[in-house]
């Protein structure tokens, strides 16, 4: 006997992994997420780290109890980075709602103060620069009063900058205040030089670090205010968690008025199965069932609709949205980080940090960025002081050999009579200051973060960067059909007998007789209220047909099965008990009904239960689907009895989406379980092409057609679907859209999720996607442009030609610029979402 290896007949089960945030400060650049990163995946226990520099969130995947939060945050916070683990109390919650006013508070009032700093070292720096042109103020063209402003510049404002720069040098993990620390000091202290010793004839130039510390405060005090635009939706999401419930406390559904006795606790105290009282104006704080009174609700916060949904026992309501008209009483179903509206919350924070694929690009350049340019500067320095000097010395002494005038003139534009020395240093401190790893860590999260945002507030949910990515890169467009191209609302259109089944069933009643005169006391009072009889040993009628049908489908959900229910409940027919319920998604059900197995389904499901098909009844099914109705064939005790006729109408907004997908340039297919002929049907009236209809494939099979289409058509796919069903299609394919009125492993499956349920609202979340990811690549082409155009410039490739460098001020303010421009875009969003 051969025998297998052990791996192979048991293999190691995976690790359950739990999912760590942090919140990270310190953070200053992509250098500093890179250090970040580096940090928490060299701990044991690890398997993977995300950091957002916009939202500054860490985001830590680990196995199940192998790392401990606090020991993470400590670490980080050792290393420079002030770190505390997010409580584990609902994200969504009070906490951490007060925590961001008050954060938010703390850093707008920070920034004001920055602003505030920036503008005065500015207005100086620049009455610096005017002295030279007017000598009438005395103070003006004093060196020692420059002197003293740089000094209080770089100990008070600067000091924070210095201090982290070194800290980060230390830590072998120099970041962006690194470089501008260094650039500052290095002006500060060739100015004091040439201050002290007159001798050198070196230019004092104090007016360049206070200019460059200034442009930095400034530059960043924008981009923090741009930040705290970006992120106000995600405030707004968290603002919409109530925070109180009245409690119900001895509910009496016959006396549930606005008398009712209630307490008021918080909202995350609430239980499943406590009945709330929410007032005209109040918050829903949970979701729930409405079980008494009659109202509107706006949901707009979920759906982004403007108009209220009425609601009326037993309709549900969710967690977040506003009473606006009635006071009902609601059964709390779904509490605390359970409700739709914290997973909301909680699906939107985590989009916000994952990171687009492309952003591995800047954060792998991130990660040697600092000490690329410090080797730039530095190859400057050698290049001018050893080479350049002598190679142009006319731009040393562009002057002609006019004297220094000592420290009177404590500045001057770059081509004036300097030594080899100075403007070396001068070039290279520019070189230092103007690269700028910020607009690196700040391209795509704060892309991300306006996009997801703006999505939030249309009922959009996109999963992160790297979903909008993938649907940059789509080109086809699969749509289940049932629940997601039609309404999903079917009727029942037919209800017919097949020939010969009257004298089967006759049988059948003959055998059964004796079990039938058993229940007969039992069942009764049930056939006397009935229309017409129930059993399936009478002999059969359609609305006996349908009877059974309703009993087996009460199994189920299925828009099918509610359409066969609501059809006996219409017809007034007495629905008897099933047992035994058994369903094959996408193929049929099957239940016993007073001791007899009855089988709804389509033909593979009947003949895999042996059930033959006559040619009659091939016949009739087939005319029935040319139709465009769905067949569903009836089996009572392994016989075919009858056949049911559905009928599904399209969305409304079904072939506007489908010819707008295709303005896009998408190829449209419709995926189906359904007969060939009902699924053409469809497709002809949303103008579906024949070629792109795919029919008969049961759900098992849909991820693998999805499968085939990635491989042999080298297709990037979008799976638009609702069911349970298909989910497996829904992971399988690059993007899985989908649609909120189905279930939750749907949704929880998709990388897109349409709160509104509407079924345009595909082509808005691809338009959304498109335009977040264009300005992903946008804030990424500038970053990289800016240092690689500025770091020539600052580096003087233009000065022996064109007498034109950038000074180590000019060189600040460019750094400065290009942080803002690149958030400043990413707010641009808001206006193309607007239609501006």
């Amino acid at each position: 006997m051969q025998l297998v290896p052990k791996t192979q007949l048991d293999p190691e089960p995976t690790p359950q992994l739990e999912k760590i945030i942090l919140d990270v400060g310190g953070m200053k650049c992509a250098g500093c997420v890179n250090a970040v990163e580096r940090q928490l995946t060299q701990q044991s226990g690890v398997k993977s780290a995300c950091v957002n520099l916009a939202t500054e969130v860490a985001v830590v995947e680990s196995e199940v109890g192998a790392v401990d939060p606090d020991m993470l945050a400590q670490r980080l916070t050792a290393a420079g980075f002030p770190t505390q683990p997010r409580k584990p109390r609902d994200q969504a919650g009070e906490a951490t709602i007060e925590d961001s006013a008050q954060k938010q508070r703390q850093q707008m009032l920070k920034a004001f103060r920055q602003l505030m700093i920036a503008g005065v070292l500015l207005v100086f720096s620049g009455i610096g620069h005017l002295g030279n042109l007017g000598g009438s103020i005395p103070l003006l063209n004093n060196i020692w009063f420059h002197f003293g402003l740089a000094t209080v510049a770089i100990l008070i404002p600067g000091r924070p900058i210095l201090v982290d720069g070194w800290l980060g040098w230390r830590r072998n993990a120099p970041n962006m205040n690194t470089l501008v620390g260094l650039g500052t000091i290095t002006a500060y202290t060739t100015s004091v030089v040439a201050l002290l010793f007159p001798q050198m004839g070196w230019e004092c130039f104090f007016d360049e670090p206070v200019m460059m510390l200034g442009f930095i405060l400034l530059g960043r005090t924008l981009e923090q205010q741009a930040r705290g635009k970006a992120a106000a939706a995600f405030r707004q999401l968290l603002a919409l968690q109530p925070q109180v419930a009245r409690l119900i406390a001895n509910p009496n559904p016959e006396k549930m008025g606005l008398g009712a006795n209630t307490v008021e606790i918080p909202a995350d105290q609430v239980k499943v199965g406590e009945w709330l009282q929410v007032l005209p104006g109040d918050k829903i704080p949970v979701d729930g069932e409405v079980s008494f009174g009659q109202t509107t609700v706006d949901e707009s916060m979920l759906t982004g609709e403007a108009v209220p949904v009425i609601k009326q026992p037993p309709d549900k309501v969710a967690a977040g949205t506003i009473n606006q008209s009635g006071a009902i009483a609601i059964i709390a179903t779904r509490t605390g980080n359970d409700t739709t509206l914290a997973h909301i919350v909680a699906l939107v924070e985590a989009a916000q940090t994952r990171k687009a694929p492309i952003q591995k690009l800047a954060d792998t350049a991130a990660g040697y960025f600092t000490y690329a340019i410090l080797t730039a500067s530095l190859l400057t320095f050698i290049f001018w002081y050893f080479f350049g000097s002598h190679i142009w010395p006319d731009v040393v002494m562009s002057g002609g050999g006019m004297p220094m005038m000592s420290h009177a003139t404590h500045h001057s534009p770059l081509p004036n009579p300097h030594s080899p020395l100075l403007v070396s240093l001068k070039l290279a401190i520019a070189v230092m200051v103007v690269a700028c790893p910020c607009a690196l860590g700040l391209a795509t999260p704060t892309a991300i973060l306006v996009g997801t945002g703006i999505g939030a507030e249309r009922g959009l949910l996109i999963k992160g960067g790297d979903v909008l990515e993938r649907v940059h890169q789509l080109d086809t467009i699969v749509f289940d059909k049932t629940g997601t191209l039609t309404t999903g609302n079917a009727i029942v259109t037919d209800c017919l007998l097949l020939e010969g089944t009257s004298q089967q069933a006759e049988g059948r009643r003959q055998q059964a007789e004796g079990r039938r005169q058993e229940a007969e006391g039992r069942r009764q009072e049930l056939i006397n209220s009935s229309p017409s009889p129930s059993s399936p040993s009478s002999p059969p009628t359609p609305q006996s047909l349908l009877q059974l049908a309703a009993a087996v489908e009460s199994g189920t959900h299925h828009p099918l099965a509610n359409a066969i229910k609501q059809a006996a409940q219409k017809q007034q027919l007495s629905i008897p008990a099933a047992v035994d319920f058994h369903t094959e998604p996408g193929m049929g059900v099957s239940g016993v009904v007073d001791g007899e197995t009855v089988l709804l389904g389509n033909w593979n499901w009947l003949s895999w239960y042996g059930v033959s098909l006559s040619e009659a009844a091939q016949q009739e099914a087939q005319k029935l689907a040319t139709e465009g109705k769905t067949v569903v064939g009836v089996a009572v005790g392994g016989t075919l009895a009858g056949l049911i006729a559905v009928q599904d109408t399209t969305r409304t907004d079904a072939q506007a989406t489908v010819d707008k997908l295709r303005q896009m340039g998408l190829r449209v297919m419709l995926l189906s379980g359904d007969r060939p002929e009902t699924a053409n049907a469809i497709a002809q009236q949303l103008g579906i092409d024949s070629a792109d209809v795919v029919a008969g494939v049961p759900p098992a099979k849909k991820a693998a057609f999805i499968q085939e289409l990635q491989t042999q058509s080298a297709a990037k796919v979008a799976m638009v679907g609702d069911g349970i069903n298909d989910a497996p299609a829904l992971s399988q394919a690059d993007v899985g859209i989908a649609v909120q009125s189905g279930t939750d492993v749907a949704m929880e499956t998709a990388q897109i999720v349409l709160m509104r349920d509407r079924i345009s609202d595909v082509v808005e979340s691809i338009e959304l996607s498109r335009a977040t990811f264009n300005k992903i690549r946008q804030n990424l082409f500038w970053a990289f442009a800016y240092n690689t155009i500025g770091i020539p410039l600052a580096a003087g490739v233009l000065l022996p030609n064109f007498g034109f460098v950038l000074s180590p001020s000019g060189a600040a303010a460019l750094m400065a610029f290009s942080s803002v421009s690149v958030v400043t875009n990413s707010l641009l969003l808001r206006r193309l979402a607007k239609g501006e």
